[in-house]
């Protein structure tokens, strides 16, 4: 249904970096808040068929409550979220993948079988831990020490030299393309494994192997929305400002 809702314009992206909160409603109507989070609420109610003037009332009611107020990264300066980007959700990559992919391969010796799934499961998940490890490397690399420079050359009041890849919006758009790719391999990795329900004949390993997946998702969804809802935007925006 339409709606004359004065947030109906306002971006997904915009409501989950004001309020992480959000992104469960998000979530909830199978609506994707890091890779595409520059649609708008109107457009994106349109294309699902979701009653707009119902989700804008459910963001309402979470904005409105105080409880367990998120973190507020918008307020966090650039380097320091880009620190902690490396620092919290990196680390994390580098330290589960190796340990899923050694659960996952136990259970399609033992289940692959019964659950021809677990073979296609395992296949995404080494794509993803593969592109992840050179895609990380690369922002730590190339884009977050330059988006450093510049947050110092603002700060002291310096000019900053101009970098091999020319703009920053160049390795940006070559990370939200990564970005994309993933989003889409998880997605894939949720349908196979039923939401990351565990058979009927699961064993502890496998039911550990799905929650551990289950939080890997969930991690990914949080290090792709600080990058693409704040990090990104305020690297390009500080980038013109100092020209």
């Amino acid at each position: 249904m339409e709606t004359l809702h004065k947030d109906s314009q306002k971006q997904i992206g915009q409501y989950v970096a004001e309020d992480f909160r959000t992104a469960a409603i998000f979530s909830n109507y199978g609506i994707d808040f890091c890779c595409k989070g520059d649609r708008t609420i109107e457009e994106v109610c349109a294309k699902n068929n979701i009653d707009s003037d119902e989700l804008l009332a459910k963001l309402e009611d979470i904005q409105n409550s105080n409880n367990q107020q998120s973190i507020d990264y918008k307020s966090w300066p650039l380097d320091l979220l880009a620190e902690y980007i490396e620092k919290k959700h990196h680390r994390y990559v580098e330290e589960k993948s190796p340990v899923l992919r050694q659960f996952l391969d136990k259970l399609c010796k033992v289940h692959g079988q019964r659950h021809p799934e677990l073979l296609e499961v395992t296949a995404l998940f080494i794509g993803c831990s593969k592109e992840m490890a050179s895609h990380m490397k690369k922002e730590e690399l190339i884009l977050f020490p330059f988006i450093k420079r510049m947050v110092k050359a603002k700060s002291e009041g310096t000019t900053v030299e101009s970098p091999q890849f020319g703009s920053v919006e160049s390795p940006i758009e070559m990370m939200k393309h990564d970005h994309d790719a993933e989003g889409d391999r998880f997605r894939k990795i949720a349908a196979l494994t039923n939401n990351y329900t565990p058979p009927a004949d699961a064993c502890n390993t496998y039911k550990v192997t799905y929650a551990m997946l289950d939080e890997f998702e969930k991690d990914l969804h949080l290090h792709i929305h600080l990058e693409n809802n704040i990090l990104f935007l305020e690297a390009i925006k500080l980038e013109k400002a100092l020209k």
